[in-house]
């Protein structure tokens, strides 16, 4: 092959030659471990605006679904298939942490992905149908005190899920045993908000946020109660909490991503202070609270420790309900 002079430098130039590795912020796909239009979907979709209209990223993100078990089976295909995909975020939420911790998500633990980000929270409550007797939390645990079985709760999820924890614990504030309650079991919170309006159940323990943007829909529900230590703003702030109620709840539902568990140290790093760089900017506020999240922004280390104190946490109140859990590895 004849050399031409100068054409080396031609062919290097123009890049002809170079074989381009994607970067962490290129190509970029959200997955959310559910179907559309729940919790997960919100929050990828949340930001992928952000991320997209701020230009931190130069195409827009894709978002997929990969539902079941609130998490587990794309915490396993993750680690399992995609251990190293630089671009791939994974939301999670405090119901996949609490999974984790009873053994839902199979042989892996909190240990085996890198927590990447929390970009928000929401809190647990106590809601009724806008033509319920129940005025405050005290009277349905009255009501549950004189007599739980004419008393129907229901929320999305079985027993050992947030939602049923959440029942658990107001009940046992209450002096109520959580044995004793009764508890009906929905696919989501859309379905168990439907049956309380219904007169199928009494008392539904979802999310604040959730059943805010319900009642901003149209839908005849009153929140009686939030499960945090002081009380939330906004279109909320006249709300009482369960403390001030007599019940010591607290219910947060943190809000976030993961990486799997092989990507590198420097593309962890990029995604990291781009999650800080982004989640300090006016513009992503207004997103979170266009949605109903409230703030809580956490990355790397912080949310590191955050989400294994969590789990910690959730297996110690498991064996108090005598759940299954499973140890840390």
């Amino acid at each position: 092959m004849k050399f031409v002079p100068g054409l080396l430098a031609i062919v290097l130039s123009t890049g002809a030659l170079a074989v381009h590795a994607a970067g962490p912020l290129e190509k970029t796909e959200c997955i959310a471990p559910a179907k559309p239009g729940g919790g997960f979907d919100l929050t990828c979709k949340l930001v992928q605006s952000a991320l997209t209209d701020g230009k931190f990223i130069a195409d827009p993100m894709r978002v997929t679904y990969m539902p079941g078990g609130i998490g587990a089976v794309a915490y396993n295909t993750v680690i399992a298939q995609r251990p190293d995909s630089a671009n791939a975020i994974i939301a999670f939420s405090g119901g996949s942490l609490l999974n984790l911790a009873q053994g839902k998500f199979g042989r892996y633990t909190e240990n085996d992905v890198r927590w990447l980000s929390a970009i928000g929270t929401d809190y647990g409550a106590v809601v009724v149908a806008e033509n319920s007797p129940f005025k405050s939390l005290k009277d349905v645990m009255a009501a549950m005190k004189a007599d739980p079985t004419k008393v129907v709760l229901g929320a999305g999820g079985t027993v050992g899920s947030q939602d049923w924890m959440k029942a658990a614990l107001t009940a046992r504030a209450g002096g109520v045993n959580p044995k004793s309650m009764r508890y009906v079991a929905f696919e989501g919170g859309g379905e168990a908000l439907t049956a309380l309006q219904g007169g199928h159940i009494h008392v539904f323990t979802g999310d604040a946020a959730e059943a805010q943007q319900q009642i901003k829909a149209g839908a005849k529900v009153r929140l009686l109660a939030v499960m945090h230590s002081k009380r939330l703003t906004g279109d909320m702030a006249g709300i009482p909490t369960a403390a001030e109620q007599g019940f010591d709840v607290e219910w947060p539902i943190i809000r976030g991503f993961y990486l799997g568990p092989k990507v590198s140290e420097a593309d962890y790093k990029v995604w990291a202070d781009t999650f800080n760089r982004m989640m300090a900017t006016p513009a992503f506020n207004a997103l979170r609270t266009e949605r109903g999240l409230f703030p809580l922004a956490m990355t790397g280390a912080e949310l590191d420790a955050y989400v294994k104190k969590q789990v910690a946490g959730y297996r110690k109140l498991a064996d108090e309900f005598g759940l299954a859990t499973t140890p840390a590895k």
